[in-house]
């Protein structure tokens, strides 16, 4: 995995494009929003790469039922792993249950086979 070297540095290398498959393992990653620490992930959907904050809009509950699952069964929707909302993986919209909102979403590039996520006022890199 070779980064780009030509990108504005905003852009945060994340992972292989690759390692996203559709409708599969979503990939975690920390930053900071607004100032304070939160997980993030990325996944594959229609194959284009989205990122969310993983927090759902409801009760700020991780969604995840197990690490980095994210879709239902059907690997249609995104669901809260508390109280079942559905969100849609485009568009981080809540389509059902609970949810009050849509997802934080969180900008991305696909560029030559690598994921990046975009740092900026709401969202810069976690300490490492």
């Amino acid at each position: 995995m070779k980064p780009s070297t030509d990108l504005d540095p905003c852009w945060q290398l994340l992972c292989a494009g690759e390692s996203l498959q559709e409708g599969g393992l979503a990939r975690s990653f920390e930053l900071l929003h607004q100032g304070r620490p939160c997980r993030a992930f990325a996944l594959r959907h229609q194959g284009r790469v989205q990122a969310y904050l993983n927090r759902c809009s409801h009760v700020a509950l991780e969604l995840d039922w197990l690490p980095d699952r994210f879709f239902d069964a059907a690997g249609q929707y995104l669901v809260c792993a508390a109280h079942g909302a559905l969100f849609l993986p485009d568009t981080g919209a809540c389509i059902g249950g609970p949810g009050r909102g849509p997802l934080v979403k969180i900008p991305l590039l696909e560029r030559d086979g690598i994921v990046y996520w975009q740092s900026g006022q709401d969202f810069v890199p976690a300490a490492t």
